[in-house]
């Protein structure tokens, strides 16, 4: 069976730094707050040509403390709305309600999966502070056109960058478009800790220091609270195997793209939707999504050919039981999406002759 996703095999290959970078940790005596994270966070902040990062606990944190920095700094608060693409996953919606903040929730481009900045400036009101575009599957969102409605109508952007490490348009990379940036370094994202863990970019120098502080209790100083923080801290242990993955992203990213073009050009099943990628260097392919009207027996199907394969995501934010508010919104492409969409195997670990047998098993597909 060719895996999705194959996490013993991308990390066996830097086995022995990252064991070295484990013990290296566990010999300093220093596991919360200490020079792992530091320097993690400068080669990052260094990577996205941001002048910040922040490590938190997660990429779902580092969303959700965006907001309420925000909202401390008063440049939000309950009741703002934050205009979001439907189709995304739940912690883009999980990280605008936890801070009272109300989601607008609009229909995405069916090709490309992102925000359309159409349908962004249609939904606009009075009461819209911020947009949160997700740079979905690994593809930017049109970032220059949010850009330019942002600054029309004073709003603030925050990049749900959780799947997008790398991606970029015009030297400007994930993270370093919108105000601030959230990624999570899940360990299955492109670059994966071993465990939860997150960051936040910015290049507002007040924000960075707020965020600093909330992650940690909300004090600058032991002891002293500021603010009613929370505990959202990236470990010394997380921030090490990271400092050693990242040295390899760039190299694993291409790896990503070569498969990518390789099924971009290959595939060529009528009952496949191939997605739409208009740039070679602004999707970075955390996920290579299809649509297929019969989803259920393609996966049925390519299962049998020894092909697994994943659905993210069966079921979009406003028709999950968590947010029965939204159940009466109808978002047809969102939905249809969410009943088409298939993810096929892709990743840095996979070969040339498993790409070449998922092609063929795809072609071979008959939708009857």
């Amino acid at each position: 069976m060719i895996p999705s996703l194959d996490l013993k095999s991308v990390n066996k290959k830097y086995d022995q730094e990252l064991k070295q970078a484990c013990s290296r940790v566990i010999d300093s005596g220093w596991y919360i707050m200490g020079e792992e994270l530091e320097l993690f966070e400068q080669e990052f902040a260094s990577y996205c040509g941001s002048c910040h990062a922040i490590g938190v606990a997660s990429g779902l944190d580092a969303l959700t403390l965006v907001f309420r920095a925000w909202i401390e700094l008063g440049k939000l608060k309950a009741g703002d709305e934050v205009i979001v693409q439907a189709n995304t996953y739940i912690a883009s919606v999980l990280s605008i309600t936890e801070n009272n903040l109300i989601p607008v929730l609009v229909e995405p481009n069916p090709l490309t999966y992102n925000l359309e900045p159409h349908t962004v400036r249609a939904a606009i009101t009075s009461k819209t502070k911020a947009i949160l575009p997700v740079h979905l599957y690994g593809q930017l969102a049109p970032m220059q056109e949010i850009e330019e409605l942002a600054r029309e109508h004073s709003l603030l952007i925050l990049e749900d960058a959780a799947q997008a490490h790398g991606a970029e348009v015009n030297g400007r990379k994930a993270g370093n478009w919108g105000d601030a940036g959230g990624f999570s370094f899940y360990p299955a994202k492109n670059l994966g800790a071993l465990g939860d863990a997150g960051a936040i970019t910015t290049n507002d120098d007040e924000l960075a220091t707020t965020l600093k502080a909330l992650r940690n209790y909300g004090s600058f100083d032991k002891y002293v609270n500021t603010y009613r923080g929370v505990n959202s801290r990236l470990d010394e242990i997380q921030a090490a195997m990271l400092r050693v993955k990242l040295k390899y992203l760039d190299a694993e990213t291409d790896r990503r793209r070569r498969i990518a073009s390789h099924y971009l050009s290959g595939i060529d099943n009528p009952s496949i939707q191939l997605s739409q990628n208009k740039s070679s260097l602004n999707h970075v392919w955390h996920l290579f999504v299809v649509q297929c009207a019969s989803r259920s027996a393609l996966q049925k199907y390519l299962n049998d050919k020894g092909v697994q394969t994943s659905v993210h995501y069966p079921i979009p934010p406003h028709r999950q039981p968590a947010y029965s508010e939204l159940h009466h919104l109808s978002l047809p492409i969102t939905e249809r999406l969410q009943n088409q969409v298939l993810s096929l195997p892709i990743g840095p670990s996979i070969d040339t002759s498993e790409v070449e047998h998922i092609i063929h098993a795809v072609n071979q597909f008959v939708d009857e």
